[in-house]
């Protein structure tokens, strides 16, 4: 009896993995198991972010090893900490689609979600243009006000220039997923991240050490790759709008701009942005602060354990993204109660997943930073953050289901009120008394992250109870 048992139960969980992977717009997210919907659509969520961390960690890998490794990691580093910014832009727009388009798809209207997302893309494409203009421009002046020493600055702001330059293409990758999971296809998501980072990963050492007649880049070749790669996931998405087989179907009218569309979207997306340009700020001041106390190698090595934490928190990041889909689309239904389970389902989940890593982390941190630099004062500081930083891991994974399940309801002003207090009036001072007054350094700043990010949570959990919520109209 027990064989039989256990060949269905296998059989079940392979079907529902090979159902999660492949994509099944036919599943509604609206009725059936609560348990399978979040494997639905965490399991691809999952391997897309995890995907997007990988992006920095092979560039992180391969500038690590070549010549004057400090400075490189830094340029790195620094980008990308700016880049936050176009990255809040782009999620922020993505989280007024995904809550958009999921409520439409809840309300039985695809047509109407499919012209949302169209809309979102208009409004993003306007705002990142203006900032990968500046970016190109000022690429030098920004790594020396990020607290780059002048030689780094000179020795990388080619490879900030066409990162920042290339945040159209960020922006477009981060917008389309999120329309593709506001359908409930989080699947094409996943998959146009995989093909991204397979281009990267095959033309980064390629375009960084040379091959044959390529010639050797050095740190501009990752730049170069890196725009590549996410160029090919754009592609990929962009077939699959027009010419898929999905719920949505893209017409070229839709991109005619509907200004009551665009006034909605704006009124979801604007403290969406602001939630995430807030974070991002802190994070840029936090590594401000790191080299202007620790000095290049100390910043080099926070980037490089900040590096490494994200590709832990991301993928929590993508399956914390489960909520955001299955509250909108049930309060799209009207199913109240089963949104609220969604939610705790995805908590009870993500609480797993991050006491795992933070397992991983702190009895294994010095052999995952080793993989990534040969400079031993570099792993030294970055161990010392990477072990600092994941005792908040827990915090971490139920904050993000509760900001993503605020966000996926369309109450995006709640978790922007409380980042502003978290990040701004919080960790920021904090980590500024903790590094300077008490001269603690960099030491300072990593402690302020988890101190800040659990204080963060326990203020979602409040606003969470209170409910408001489940009473927002999008």
């Amino acid at each position: 009896m027990t064989e039989p048992i256990q060949k269905s139960l296998f059989s079940k969980i392979y079907t529902t993995l090979k159902q999660a992977i492949k994509g099944d717009e036919s599943f509604d997210y609206t009725a059936g198991s609560i348990k399978k919907a979040v494997i639905l659509l965490a399991i691809p969520m999952v391997l897309e972010m995890m995907m997007e961390s990988v992006f920095a960690l092979v560039d992180l890998y391969f500038v690590g090893h070549l010549e004057h490794s400090s400075f490189a990691i830094q340029t790195v580093g620094l980008t990308e900490s700016v880049l936050a910014i176009i990255y809040s832009v782009a999620i922020g727009m993505s989280m007024a689609a995904t809550a958009v388009v999921a409520r439409r798809i809840g309300e039985k209207d695809p047509v109407a979600a499919a012209k949302a997302g169209m809309q979102a893309i208009i409004v993003a494409f306007l705002i990142i243009s203006i900032i990968s203009i500046l970016g190109v421009i000022y690429a030098k002046e920004i790594l020396i006000f990020m607290g780059a020493s002048v030689q780094a600055a000179e020795h990388g702001y080619i490879f900030t220039q066409i990162m920042i330059g290339s945040s159209l293409v960020i922006m477009l990758l981060f917008l389309i997923n999120g329309i593709f999971r506001g359908a409930g296809n989080a699947a094409i998501a996943m998959k146009s991240l995989w093909l991204a980072n397979i281009c990267n990963i095959i033309l980064c050492p390629v375009l960084i050490n040379g091959f044959g007649p390529i010639p050797a880049f050095g740190l501009t070749g990752a730049a170069i790759a890196t725009t590549l790669g996410r160029s090919v996931g754009v592609i990929y998405q962009l077939y699959h709008l027009f010419f898929g087989n999905g719920v949505l179907k893209i017409k070229i009218s839709y991109f005619a701009p509907d200004f009551k569309q665009i006034k909605a979207l704006v009124k979801i997306a604007a403290p969406g942005v602001l939630q995430f340009v807030i974070a991002s700020c802190s994070w840029i001041f936090l590594a401000q602060l790191v080299a202007t106390t620790g000095g290049d190698h100390g910043s080099a090595g926070y980037q490089t354990a900040l590096r490494i934490m994200m590709f832990f928190i991301l993928p929590a990041w993508g399956l914390s993204n489960a909520a955001a889909t299955l509250v909108g689309q049930n309060l799209g239904a009207k199913q109240i109660d089963r949104a609220e389970k969604s939610v705790y389902t995805t908590a009870k989940y993500n609480v797993i997943f991050m006491a795992t890593i933070m397992v991983v982390t702190l009895c294994l941190g010095k052999y995952i930073v080793a993989f990534f630099t040969n400079d031993e004062l570099v792993k030294t500081i970055a161990v010392e953050a990477l072990q600092i930083m994941s005792i908040g891991f827990i915090f971490y994974g139920i904050g993000m289901v509760l900001i993503n399940t605020f966000n996926g309801a369309g109450d995006t002003w709640t978790p922007t009120g409380i980042n502003f207090f978290g990040f701004w009036l919080f960790q920021i001072p904090l980590a500024y008394i903790l590094a300077k007054h008490f001269n603690m350094g960099p030491k300072g700043v990593f402690i302020a992250i988890p101190v800040a990010e659990t204080a963060i949570t326990l203020a979602s959990i409040f606003f969470y109870k209170r409910g408001k919520w489940k009473r927002i109209e999008v």
